[in-house]
């Protein structure tokens, strides 16, 4: 099997080749969205050869066992309807909320995970829709890191998985989109899926900054079709 045609040393070089000006800190922040992006491509990339090994008859236990995880993990992972839809935008999230988890060394990834995670990606309708209200990130990440459980002993490392109550929300995304007509499952549509999760910790932030599911879903409804009309990924 040949290797990729990439180095470490190939990463470096063009890191420093691009940011000449940068200090080692700003370096070490670049130098985490990009191995940040490298991860979700590498998910990505075993997404696509998961749904063509399915589509021959693969069982998830044999998925499993050439990733080398369990069959539920392997499902969890992989299984193709719980993210098909989403933006890009809104999986970058995701990732966010599982390296969120693992800063702060959580087993299991909640809803306070996901609402830094949507937090995290600037770009996305529900960072507007977050800052806009509450008046500055900062206060949101404030009170998100306010309602989170104490930090764990030990950082886990590989696969973390969703707590009931963020499935819920999960699924609570797609029913939103699918109610406001649209075909995609963006940041907003996230941030719709955690305030209906109203027990959850997101869902408790959220109605403490004065959001109501209402008064939410109208101003989704409002800025999304302003930005489909820009062309712009929530």
């Amino acid at each position: 099997m040949s290797p990729l045609d990439i180095s470490l040393a190939d990463l470096i070089a063009r890191l420093d080749e691009e940011l000449p000006e940068a200090d080692e800190l700003a370096r070490i922040s670049e130098a985490r969205l990009r191995a940040q992006t490298l991860s979700d491509l590498g998910d990505q990339l075993i997404d696509h050869y998961v749904s063509k090994a399915k589509r021959t008859g693969a069982s998830w236990t044999q998925i499993g066992d050439a990733i080398g995880v369990s069959k539920q993990a392997a499902q969890q992972r992989h299984a193709p309807a719980a993210f098909a839809r989403f933006t890009h935008l809104n999986r970058h999230s995701i990732v966010l909320a599982q390296e969120s988890a693992r800063t702060h060394k959580h087993d299991f990834i909640g809803t306070g995970h996901l609402l830094l995670g949507l937090l995290g990606e600037p770009q996305g309708l529900a960072h507007e829709v977050l800052t806009a209200k509450a008046g500055s990130e900062r206060s949101v990440r404030e009170a998100v890191e306010a309602a989170m459980p104490p930090a764990g002993a030990k950082a886990l490392r590989g696969h973390i998985p969703f707590r009931p109550e963020s499935k819920e929300a999960i699924e609570q995304a797609h029913r939103a989109s699918a109610g406001l007509g649209h075909d995609w499952v963006g940041t907003e549509h996230m941030l719709l899926g955690l305030i209906h999760a109203q027990e959850s910790t997101a869902g408790r932030v959220l109605r403490s900054l004065g959001f109501t599911p209402d008064e939410l879903r109208d101003t989704v409804r409002t800025l999304a079709a302003e930005r489909k009309s820009g062309g712009d990924e929530n």
